[in-house]
């Protein structure tokens, strides 16, 4: 017998569901998730690494504040003049490089300086087409070498610091591992509110105050101050760690959802937005990569010509977690010592991971890039210059490049 129609009011069995999964792929909602996750899944790597070259608690607010901001009113101008689903994001690669970087020569105003040459490299990437041709011809599988050292120390922090303080760090461990199963994209996220629930505990049980004047968000000047080692050890490999880790893939990634980016405009953007944010605490701001798939793929709609909007919603959400950001940046730093390094580092094993792939692809390039790792990871320090830029140099050399 066929079926008896439906009485008005009813809906059809999974109606509701599919309408629910329609309404969750709208680009407002894209937008929103893909600023939830770029900001939560990486920003205790952003304090880590400020923190690692000399910022202070106010710096450290200061520059993941300027961050925000300027990535945020970065993807609002890009997003809407192209309207092209394009979306930025501080650099987590480069923020990783600086946590094994230690405090340079001439502290924190020093390191600040590195981030403002960063950003005019990135500038001139788009203004200068040679510049760019020279960039590219970095050997991939040494740059990515070179990440992947720098990371190492990292990315063992969080077990390093179960074998310390196990209390602590096991139920942020074990709640990654579980969403890593469950729902790959939150993990990171996941953890981060397990981390925060554990600094609530501790705050709770130790009586430890938390200063309600450092509660808003507020911007730090700091002069920039030139060296040459810290342009070399710090400002140099920030440059190619951004370019090669993120924009180069982060062009991919829109190319892969049939997406041209508007390339220049992008590296001008990003290269005026670093600038303007290192005198703040900002190191470097580019092409989101991993997060970029959010907003460009079918969670932001079926119709691809109005994805955009996906991008330009993340843009006003990541303005409005400008606003917390200090607030944030205070209750991590009543944080047990050892736990905010334990989530950047689960937050970069995925980065990682890809970068020791890529380094190893090639067996032609196996060597040199193995000396690239090993001199990366060894945290060596010569003439004032850290470890970064040696072992590009070595590797580079070894290679006949």
């Amino acid at each position: 017998m066929p079926a008896s129609p439906l009485r008005t009011g009813q809906q059809r069995p999974g109606s509701a569901s599919r309408q629910l999964s329609r309404a969750l792929s709208l680009p407002v909602v894209a937008g929103i998730v893909t600023a939830l996750v770029g900001f939560t899944s990486s920003f205790a790597v952003v304090l880590a690494g400020l923190k690692a070259v000399g910022a202070t608690q106010e710096q450290a607010a200061s520059g993941l504040l300027a961050l925000t901001l300027t990535f945020g009113l970065g993807v609002l101008w890009l997003s809407w003049r192209s309207r092209l689903p394009v979306t930025l994001a501080w650099s987590t690669p480069g923020a990783a490089l600086l946590a094994g970087a230690g405090v340079p020569d001439g502290g924190w105003p020093a390191a600040v300086g590195a981030f403002l040459i960063a950003g005019v490299l990135i500038a001139l990437t788009g203004l200068v087409p040679p510049l760019g041709n020279l960039m590219a011809k970095i050997p991939t599988a040494l740059a990515q070498a070179m990440l992947a050292g720098v990371l190492l120390s990292l990315c063992l922090a969080p077990f390093k610091a179960l074998g310390t303080t196990p209390l602590l760090v096991a139920p942020v461990i074990l709640c990654w591992l579980i969403m890593m199963k469950l729902a790959p994209r939150w993990s990171v996220p996941a953890a981060l509110v397990v981390a925060l629930v554990v600094i609530a505990i501790y705050i709770a049980v130790n009586g430890v105050s938390i200063p309600t004047n450092r509660l808003l968000p507020e911007l730090h000047w700091t002069t920039p101050a030139f060296t040459l080692s810290t342009a070399a050890g710090i400002g140099l490999p920030l440059f190619i760690v951004t370019m090669a880790s993120q924009n180069i893939p982060g062009v991919a990634v829109l190319k892969s959802f049939g997406y041209t980016v508007p390339w220049r405009q992008s590296m001008l953007v990003t290269g005026a937005g670093t600038m303007l944010g290192a005198p703040f605490g900002g190191h470097a701001i580019n092409l989101a990569a991993l997060s970029a798939a959010l907003a460009a793929g079918e969670e932001a709609g079926e119709d691809r010509g109005r994805r955009w909007i996906a991008a330009f919603t993340s843009g006003l959400a990541y303005l409005v977690l400008a606003a917390f950001s200090a607030a944030l940046v205070t209750v991590v730093a009543a944080a047990p010592p050892g736990l905010l390094e334990a989530v950047a580092g689960l937050a970069l094993l995925g980065t990682m991971a890809s970068a020791v792939a890529s380094a190893l692809a090639v067996a032609e390039e196996r060597i040199g890039a193995s000396v690239t790792f090993l001199i990366a990871a060894s945290g060596l320090s010569f003439a004032g210059i850290g470890a970064a830029f040696w072992a590009l140099a070595a590797g580079i050399l070894r290679a006949g490049y």
